[in-house]
């Protein structure tokens, strides 16, 4: 039986607390109250209960960390090296639209890297999670990234700039290169999830354009531990603070990332 750490339990005992009120509220749609945060950016009252029971469930544990959230301003903590990046609930979108693909989301930076992740599917009761040498792991069992070696027999997760973003001619310009190039292209509306998913070998690579941190902390930490390569899509380390972000197997990254650098260069 898989051993989880001290850390590992805290964050994942915090995502399995702040599941319950969303899947409460998933089921009761017609109750909530929705706001706009800005152009196509919901945040909704679900949003707002999740956060706060992970913020309190997370400071139980480790009362000294950081913790840098969507849903709210950056808390400094005694412990300065120490930061929880969280998304309590990726895929809002489809939440509100009772579109059963979201998650919750709970990264820890240690002195300005990512080691350990947490993301947690409340509707098909999917844990995902790693921590830096020690592996991935969905629930009990462990994961590692998918095996193709050809482009063209991959199917490709990325995201879609919506209503309010930038972006829109560079993702299609991108699309133009790879379409003809992979077995298929997939869009499920969840950052986090998508990495998770490429962590788990259900899809071969992700990528995409203007993530925030909380989107990707935990799925790259995820990613990596399951054997994968993560990079920004210029090949570089730095997708945390560029917000692109390419995720694949060591056979698919370098291919991929070539076709996403012809973008801007030549016409589709």
């Amino acid at each position: 039986m898989i051993s989880q750490s001290a850390l590992i339990r805290v964050m994942t005992e915090a995502a399995l607390k702040a599941a319950k009120d969303l899947r409460r509220d998933y089921g009761e749609l017609d109750k909530l109250q929705v706001s706009k945060k800005g152009t196509a950016d919901f945040v909704t009252s679900a949003d707002m209960r999740a956060n706060k029971t992970i913020q309190y469930e997370l400071s139980k544990g480790r009362p000294r960390f950081g913790y840098m959230t969507e849903e709210g301003e950056e808390i400094i903590g005694q412990d300065k090296d120490h930061r929880w990046i969280v998304d309590p609930l990726d895929g809002t979108t489809n939440f509100i639209h009772a579109i059963p693909h979201f998650c919750i989301s709970i990264a820890l930076e240690r002195y300005g890297e990512i080691v350990a992740g947490v993301i947690y599917d409340p509707l098909r009761d999917e844990m995902f999670w790693g921590e830096k040498g020690c592996g991935a792991y969905l629930n009990k069992n462990r994961i590692r990234v998918a095996g193709r070696r050809k482009l063209d027999e991959a199917v490709l997760a990325t995201g879609i700039p919506h209503l309010g973003r930038k972006g829109h001619e560079t993702f299609l310009e991108a699309m133009g290169h790879i379409l003809p190039n992979v077995a298929g292209v997939r869009r499920f509306g969840s950052a986090a999830l998508d990495l998770a998913y490429v962590a788990a070998g259900r899809f071969d690579t992700y990528w995409e354009m203007g993530l925030h941190a909380w989107d990707i902390a935990a799925g790259a930490l995820i990613v990596q531990e399951a054997g994968g390569l993560v990079t920004d899509m210029n090949d570089k380390k730095d997708f945390m603070q560029t917000g692109s972000i390419v995720a694949a197997n060591d056979m698919l990254h370098t291919p991929l990332i070539r076709l996403l650098k012809k973008v801007g260069k030549e016409k589709v």
